[in-house]
């Protein structure tokens, strides 16, 4: 009787002072951050894609040398496009109720991304030319680039013939992409498609992403029609699946 009254009261402490992780180490606690941390950083990429998108006419305006699209007015313009898709607010991540590894990778992300918008300040402020060649598909790429090479986390836009052969999915990405456009697959709200691989020391995680009015400036119709950029389009419609965003994170 004395043991297990010794035994409980050990076990409470333990709860309480080194939480329950430390007591209880679960791998699907681990598995849970992880995919949610995955489903966060994608729509974090997406949000900055889509903000560069809302900006398409005001960065490829030939009549405007200054354009004042800074790297600090898309960090304003993105933290208000995550909040409003997550309510999870950037600019205040310590108060907020997601995974450790959420709050440590999301900021390198915001990073990365107003990196690429200060990298392409002389192209989009430059003078009298039509197309700057800052689209939202190449802001996504170099971004991702940029994140991948600091936080050592794989995240690529992927879509099933591509323009850009780079952005090619694997064959986990080619089965999630093909779901995605099934016509009974949701598309409301930010639902994502997880699978822990590799013997469970990965988890993949998937965002499938929509066209939007903005996107078929490029990919709308007429189809076969070249675009802006030299490619030919897709003749896609308004809400059509147009790729997704592809994050792989590894479990401790």
């Amino acid at each position: 009787m004395a043991t297990r009254i010794v035994r409980v009261i050990v076990v409470v402490f333990a709860t309480v002072f080194l939480g329950e992780e430390f007591l209880f180490p679960s791998p699907v606690l681990a598995t849970t951050d992880a995919v949610e941390t995955g489903r966060l950083l994608a729509i974090l990429l997406d949000s900055g894609e889509v903000t560069i998108g809302e900006n398409r006419l005001l960065i490829e305006a030939s009549n405007k040398g200054d354009k004042r699209f800074t790297a600090h007015v898309f960090e304003k313009q993105l933290i208000e496009q995550f909040k409003d898709r997550t309510k999870i607010n950037l600019a205040d991540l310590g108060h907020e109720s997601i995974p450790k590894l959420a709050k440590r990778l999301l900021p390198a992300l915001v990073d990365a991304m107003k990196r690429t918008v200060a990298d392409y300040q002389s192209v989009i402020g430059r003078h009298g030319m039509e197309f700057q060649g800052f689209i939202p598909a190449t802001f996504v790429t170099h971004a991702a680039d940029k994140f991948r090479a600091k936080a050592g986390v794989y995240m690529k836009q992927v879509k099933i013939s591509p323009r850009n052969s780079s952005n090619s999915p694997d064959e986990f990405e080619t089965k999630v992409l093909k779901e995605f456009a099934n016509p009974y697959f949701p598309h409301q709200g930010a639902l994502i498609v997880s699978e822990t691989v590799d013997n469970g020391k990965l988890v993949r995680v998937m965002l499938p992403l929509f066209y939007r009015k903005s996107c078929l400036l490029c990919h709308g119709e007429p189809k076969g029609e070249q675009d802006i950029t030299g490619h030919m389009k897709e003749g896609a419609k308004e809400g059509d699946v147009g790729g997704a965003i592809s994050v792989k994170l590894m479990l401790k």
